[in-house]
């Protein structure tokens, strides 16, 4: 038998998977004083623009669903949207969500809205063009390493819980996810899905966790990859199902739990690779590769469902890729437009 060499971009996700929760929880209890400055702004303007680009963009549309619930009208962009299709953020608070805090958007927002309340920054460096420019939620631990985004999702979600908290959202369940993550087996769906030439990744409630996914899988798998919105999914969509077409479902404790499990049978019903990553205590599709976790909603279903997430995408693509994780067109800092 010979040892397999880990490639280096593998072993550096590896490494941030390692520490996620432990910086993501720590991440949470230091940031209580931003968080209770942000959330004062919010009830006295109840209007949020959340910005970010790529995985950052993925952790706000994640969050989006929890601060609507909330009574906040919460809406998210790509930063490059904002700078070339502006909504007028005069009368909003915004919070501009970027690991690094140094893209090139970023700084090209920052331009262009100078000095101004209620902006609010989320990063992983504290000194970063970013953070040094308004008030901002910053997570343990510097700025994530890896290529494809892991650790930075996973305090991002957790400093948008505590800014949830301190607007009066219940944050044990959230809390929990971090501090007893569970890990259920994925080699199924790895099985199910590496014959597949394209991939879909659908959600109703979690359909940013579904986003953040696809993205994930391009970026790692460099597969062909498709993140939509389970109602999205149904209008015309469903056309391209088939035998090489793998679909992934994230679904959470939701009202519309029932709609995905319908689209989940004609999926599996079509000859689609059909993988069900489920937080709703519900029982199983008949045909579908079930990995269940603890029943949860909102920001605690995505914490609970990022892990496993996370792990069939990187050992997908460790099946596909011989150089999982090294970027051949990318970098982890984007500096042009």
């Amino acid at each position: 038998m010979t040892t397999r060499t880990v490639p280096p971009g593998l072993a550096a996700l590896q490494i941030e998977m390692a520490r996620q929760h432990q910086d993501a929880t720590q991440s949470y209890h230091g940031n209580a004083e931003i968080a209770a400055t942000i959330a004062k702004a919010l009830r006295n303007n109840r209007d949020l623009v959340l910005l970010g680009m790529g995985a950052s963009h993925a952790v706000n549309r994640m969050v989006e669903p929890t601060y609507r619930a909330l009574g906040i009208n919460a809406i998210t962009l790509p930063l490059s949207e904002q700078l070339y299709a502006p909504l007028d953020l005069g009368n909003s608070v915004v919070i501009v969500t970027s690991q690094s805090g140094e893209s090139v958007e970023v700084h090209r927002l920052l331009a262009l809205l100078g000095q101004r309340g209620n902006l609010f920054g989320l990063t992983l460096e504290g000194g970063s063009t970013l953070a040094q420019s308004c008030p901002s939620l910053i997570g343990r631990g510097g700025t994530e390493r890896a290529f494809a985004a892991t650790r930075s999702l996973l305090i991002s979600l957790a400093l948008h819980q505590r800014v949830l908290a301190a607007l009066g959202d219940d944050p044990a369940p959230a809390l929990a996810a971090l501090t007893a993550a569970e890990t259920p087996d994925v080699a199924a769906a790895i099985a199910a899905l590496r014959n597949c030439s394209s991939l879909v990744f659908s959600g109703r409630a979690l359909r940013g966790l579904a986003e953040a996914a696809a993205l994930g899988a391009m970026e790692l798998g460099r597969l062909p990859a498709q993140a939509l919105e389970g109602g999205q999914f149904r209008h015309g969509p469903l056309e391209m199902l088939g035998s090489d077409v793998g679909v992934v479902f994230v679904k959470a404790d939701e009202p519309t739990a029932a709609l995905i499990d319908g689209l989940a049978e004609i999926c599996v019903a079509a000859g689609s690779p059909t993988i069900v990553l489920d937080a709703s205590g519900q029982e199983p599709v008949a045909g579908t590769v079930h990995i269940s976790v603890a029943r949860a909603t909102g920001v605690a279903a995505c914490l609970a469902l990022l892990p496993p997430v996370q792990r069939l995408v990187i050992d997908l693509a460790d099946a596909l890729v011989e150089n999982v994780g090294t970027p051949l067109r990318s970098g982890k800092i984007t500096r042009s437009e």
